[in-house]
């Protein structure tokens, strides 16, 4: 059976929402167990920036984890990126890395040591999310196939969506229906092979001049890569801001693809002159590779996971 270490590498989550996740996944047939320091609170953070390194780097080091399962987000890992002891054994022998949000930080480390790691939901989501939801099952055979694809897709028509009718975040105690994407008039058609990187935009930008920022990540691909992007309670103009420290930084000119995910509660500001959607579709348009909007990943309930570091084909009709 596959052993699975909870750690909170940046803030504090509610020890409930372990516990829970924990149950599901031995219910799924994994070993779980939880880091030292996972159940901590020390403010804004878990732990101190010395105790959740610590539990990342033994979490690392320790031969018999398989994956580590980021217990959530929310802020701390680029405190602590450049103290992080990556494994000394073969890439292939390496624990598949799991979360989002903040937890783009430690994607970044791995991907650029060519090793893939999981954007994926975290500890809540999978305490609450009913067993018949598509993100949820997409991440358990993620997590239990030894083998998956050798290149995965990623198109345009036929995703997996979930649908709330409240206009608010759901607190996940409701069932979910399924729906299909809606084909999104700012799409770009195209089809493209690369290597999927990314995650979230304001970590991303805030890696931007360091030696894990997406020009590294780039760099180390053997292929012009597919970029991937979702933020939350982000304004229309810091958005466009970033998109732009991109596009000067020469990252847009080195990409095949990009996905952009769900920019949760990022509202549009008429002062912009257009939609956030289009912002991000004009800081584009001087470019040819394909564009996919509203890919159902990111901070949504049905976050549905993405192995970045590894090959997909895109399809954008």
């Amino acid at each position: 059976m596959k052993h699975i270490r909870i750690i909170s590498p940046a803030s504090a989550i509610d020890a409930q929402w372990i516990d829970r996740a924990k149950v599901r996944l031995e219910q799924w047939g994994f070993v779980v167990s939880v880091g030292t320091h996972a159940y901590g609170n020390n403010g804004r953070f878990a732990a101190s920036d010395e105790a959740r390194v610590a539990d990342l780097n033994e979490a690392f080091a320790d031969v018999t984890v398989d994956i580590i399962l980021c217990s959530r987000g929310g802020y701390g890992l680029q405190r602590i990126i450049d103290r992080i002891v990556l494994p000394q054994r073969p890439k292939e022998q390496w624990p598949l890395v799991v979360g989002f949000s903040d937890i783009t930080a430690l994607h970044s480390l791995i991907n650029l040591h060519g090793v893939s790691s999981l954007h994926a939901n975290m500890c809540k989501d999978l305490s609450l999310l009913p067993d018949d939801d598509v993100a949820l099952e997409a991440e358990r055979t993620f997590l239990l196939e030894e083998q998956l694809p050798s290149l995965l897709s990623l198109t345009s028509h036929l995703l997996p969506k979930t649908y709330h009718p409240s206009p608010h975040r759901s607190t996940l105690n409701s069932r979910f229906a399924v729906k299909s994407i809606a084909m999104s008039p700012l799409n770009r058609a195209g089809e493209v092979k690369g290597t999927l990187v990314g995650g979230n935009l304001s970590v991303l930008y805030g890696l931007q001049g360091t030696p894990y920022g997406l020009n590294q990540v780039i760099e180390q691909c053997a292929e012009a890569p597919i970029l991937f992007i979702e933020d939350i309670c982000e304004n229309h103009y810091h958005i466009d801001r970033m998109l732009h420290n991109l596009r000067l930084s020469g990252v847009f000119d080195k990409i095949a693809g990009l996905v952009v995910g769900e920019f949760t509660d990022c509202k549009d500001d008429p002062k912009m002159g257009c939609t956030l959607m289009e912002s991000i579709r004009q800081v584009v348009e001087p470019y040819d590779f394909p564009v996919l909007f509203d890919y159902p990943s990111g901070h949504i309930d049905s976050n549905y996971p993405l192995l970045l570091g590894a090959t997909y084909h895109m399809v954008v009709q």
